[in-house]
């Protein structure tokens, strides 16, 4: 048990641990908001279905596990389909001034995609992850608990660390069709496949600093400090995704 966690007793709580979770703690209201940041060392129960329930976590080695084959193959893809020559930007508005995208070009693009993956999940995490619910709105209370709440009131469950490869697919496939609109498809898919990677990196990371045990003095027990007040000093404020430091 770790003292910074709160002890529970089930049987006193606000909300009944002997049921899934995610369907009382609408009903808290304006107690939400204190009890999620009152961290406990215990696992957490979403929903009632069994099946459900197993696709809403996961171990940490299974996110290498999918995810690190798809970054190797899209990104011998993505070099592959550069090397053709084919690919310009801006080819859609003007023939005469696009511009062409080499096969030396796939490392910049792959970074430029971590970066951008690391922008948009420090404003994910910063307006949506923490964002304060109203309290007369049970299904914003809800929302916010399945999307990052329940990592705040339970952050040692381990199988809660990192997002599992079901959910975590339909919000990778929202923004490589995105990217497969706006831009030409090697360069499009060489920047998702950055960002995918990055997120890799970002889950990883987090999951080290929760378990992981870092010498002192490193960048990583910096993180790992710093971590630790976010989740029971500072809890109330985002974090940056690479650096992990606080965003408010």
């Amino acid at each position: 048990m770790d003292p910074r966690c709160k002890t529970v007793d089930p049987d006193k709580d606000l909300v009944d641990w002997h049921k899934p979770l995610l369907w009382q703690v609408g009903h808290l209201g304006e107690k939400y908001d204190e009890w999620v940041h009152q961290p406990v060392d215990r696992p957490i129960r979403l929903f009632h279905s069994d099946f459900i329930e197993s696709l809403s976590k996961t171990a940490w080695y299974i996110v290498i596990m999918v995810w690190i084959p798809v970054v190797l193959y899209l990104s011998w893809f993505c070099y592959a389909s550069l090397a053709q020559g084919t690919t310009r930007l801006f080819s859609s508005f003007t023939a005469e001034y696009s511009i062409p995208v080499h096969k030396y070009f796939f490392p910049f693009i792959f970074v430029l995609g971590m970066f951008l993956w690391s922008l948009v999940e420090y404003l994910i995490h910063r307006f949506l992850f923490h964002m304060k619910p109203p309290a007369s709105n049970y299904y914003l209370i809800t929302l916010h608990f399945l999307l990052h709440g329940q990592h705040h009131k339970s952050p040692f469950d381990s199988s809660r660390l990192v997002f599992p490869p079901v959910p975590a697919s339909l919000v990778i496939g929202f923004f490589y069709t995105l990217l497969r609109l706006l831009l030409p498809e090697a360069v499009g898919m060489s920047m998702f496949v950055g960002g995918l990677f990055g997120y890799v990196v970002y889950d990883m990371t987090h999951y080290y600093l929760h378990y992981g045990s870092p010498k002192k003095g490193t960048y990583l027990y910096g993180l790992k400090a710093y971590h630790v007040k976010h989740h029971f000093e500072h809890q109330k404020s985002g974090t940056c995704p690479f650096l992990l430091l606080p965003a408010a």
